[in-house]
């Protein structure tokens, strides 16, 4: 399967270093006592010759997602000019078998599907699966800034194209699986919070575990994990920082278990695998991110997220359909399953006893913060009501007020957000900040040691280096040092600008001739800025919903995960991370 035409490499100002080797093309396995050698004739084809002269041609390599996620050889979030797969052929694919299979009366039943599983016989009949699309609020600004229309007109034509048009069943919105993840991460920081700096005496659970042992208490500063580049490149380069990440799933994961977890159980389905399930994400990074073993299952061999294409790739779809997104039809919200959505008008924002009148149909809700996903502002306003009893509004972390101190970094995307109580003014109780782009990140991971387990489980870890003071409570208790470290929470993201300028996002228009006038921003900055209002567009019509007034995230958590803080949640919504392998191969080994 080749991968999709709209994989391009554009802007690469987020490259890190050039690949030393990649080693798959070159990879030759050898048995024991193997004595043959390689030629390569005029055409430049690979024949293997054995010791008789025998030769065999040797057949072309190809490198899957999994290769890139086992090497350690390239370190750019533009990975994924690898990928053979993940594209929007895949999708049409399975319409396609789809259709056959409707055609021929192929419909596979629950029951077929439970004897496929158990290894009994089943009729051999065409599969037929139920097609999900999960969009991401991201993908739809950018889109909305190319077409001129509201996001909200995006998702309901979107809406009309996928189901009406191209046959998938069901259109979800990613901002509402990132509703588990802010709360989730939100109760994850604040714990490490009292265990780090109290220094306490029992330690965090394994995220997936509840019987193991307890361990050390988590590190901070707790650093975000919803962006894959962000995360492949600490596994490749800086393992020592990988006890740091927040063990929160990314939206994108989160959505993938509700659906192939609930979602297929709740349409008849036995095995999560007669779900395929498509992500529109804007970057490239989020196919590596599916490809993960972590979020493969044995049992059932299917993935959480089947396929992910960016929003360039259904800008293509379109095209290649010969579909001008404000020309064609939509549908309404009316379906909002899995979409954050409300009835009500924003004046009822955080009035839950006022009267309003209703508007017509739903319409999309907008979420706090960044248009990274509002991680800093959800966790610092949820810190500061738990930790120390004071209600913080949206206003307060926007504007720099309540106790809240915005300062600028030397770039756009870096900025410390600082928060004091009000009988200490001068010494900040949390300090958060946010770091998009290799250039911050790399400043950032040059600053954090390893935390050493043995003085991680009693509080007095290093942290972050050069940085840390401790402050002895007594000899009786030195051994539970309070430890103050530069930062407690980071918002990090691999992109410049963060994922309103993912990788696989729409790009600026090609300027016209002069003196031809055009009112579509041509240059880079004023392209982000403009996606920005679209993305922060949602608020202002569609009022805030904090994750915590989402009812409809309420009753999942009691119907499908049996309530917080459960093995199922762990399981559901929280993964690991893990070092990848060094391999040492010199470049100057590798033909080409």
């Amino acid at each position: 399967m080749g991968f999709s035409g709209a994989v391009t490499l554009t802007d690469l100002n987020d490259f890190i270093t050039p690949s030393q080797a990649c080693i798959k093309p070159v990879e030759v396995k050898k048995k024991a006592n193997d004595q043959s050698q390689i030629r390569i004739d005029d055409t430049g084809g690979y024949y293997e010759v054995s010791r008789d002269g025998d030769e065999t041609k040797l057949e072309t390599a190809s490198i899957s997602l999994n290769d890139c996620l086992a090497c350690s050889g390239c370190i750019t979030s533009a990975e994924s000019v690898l990928i053979t797969m993940q594209s929007h052929k895949e999708l049409y694919d399975v319409l396609k078998a789809n259709k056959e299979a409707e055609a021929n009366g192929g419909v596979v039943s629950a029951g077929e599907v439970a004897m496929e599983v158990n290894g009994e016989e089943a009729p051999q009949r065409p599969q037929f699966r139920t097609v999900v699309i999960s969009v991401s609020p991201q993908s739809r600004a950018s889109l909305a800034a190319k077409y001129n229309i509201t996001p909200l007109e995006v998702h309901k034509r979107l809406l009309w194209f996928f189901k009406s048009y191209l046959g998938a069943h069901y259109v979800f919105d990613t901002a509402f699986s990132r509703d588990f993840a802010l709360l989730e991460s939100g109760r994850e920081f604040v714990k490490r919070y009292r265990q780090y700096r109290g220094g306490g005496a029992i330690g965090l659970q394994s995220p997936l575990s509840t019987s193991s042992p307890p361990s050390p208490p988590a590190p901070l500063p707790m650093l975000a994990s919803a962006c894959p580049g962000w995360i492949c490149y600490a596994e490749k380069t800086h393992d020592h920082i990988i006890p740091y990440i927040d063990s929160t799933k990314s939206p994108q994961q989160i959505m993938g278990s509700l659906v192939k977890d609930y979602l297929a159980r709740q349409v008849g389905h036995t095995s999560p695998a007669q779900v395929y399930h498509v992500a529109v994400m804007p970057c490239y990074d989020k196919k590596l991110e599916a490809s993960r073993q972590d979020f493969y299952s044995d049992l059932y061999s299917t993935r959480d997220v089947d396929c992910v294409i960016t929003t360039g790739e259904v800008d293509q779809m379109l095209a290649e359909h010969n579909m001008h997104l404000p020309d064609i039809p939509a549908l309404p919200l009316d379906d909002s399953l899995f979409t954050k959505a409300v009835m009500h008008s924003p004046a009822d924002n955080y009035n839950p006893m006022a009267i309003t009148a209703l508007i017509d149909a739903p319409i999309l809700a907008g979420t706090e913060g960044s248009s990274s996903g509002g991680y800093l502002s959800y966790i610092l306003r949820y810190a500061a009501s738990e930790l120390f009893n004071i209600q913080l509004s949206l206003e307060d972390v926007e504007a720099g007020t309540n106790g809240v101190e915005i300062r600028p970094g030397r770039n756009p995307d870096s900025k410390e957000y600082l928060f004091y109580l009000p009988t200490d003014t001068e010494t900040p109780v949390l300090r958060f900040a946010i770091a998009y782009g290799f250039r911050n990140i790399q400043n950032l991971v040059r600053k954090v040691d390893a935390p050493a387990s043995a003085s991680a489980a009693t509080g007095t870890g290093t942290g972050m280096r050069g940085a840390v003071r401790r402050r002895r409570v007594g000899a009786a208790s030195a051994s539970t040092a309070a430890v103050t470290a530069p930062y407690d929470y980071i918002e990090i993201m691999a992109c410049p600008s963060g994922c309103i300028n993912g990788g696989g996002q729409l790009k600026p228009p090609t300027p016209p001739p002069s003196p031809i006038p055009t009112t579509t921003p041509t240059n880079p900055r004023d392209w982000i800025n403009l996606t920005e209002q679209a993305y922060r567009s949602v608020a202002r019509t569609g009022g805030v919903q904090p994750p915590d007034r989402n009812a409809a995230v309420d009753l999942l958590y009691e119907t499908w995960l049996g309530g917080r803080e459960t093995e199922k949640a762990r399981e559901m919504l929280h993964t690991r991370y893990r070092a990848v392998e060094k391999t040492d191969v010199s470049g100057l080994a590798v033909k080409w």
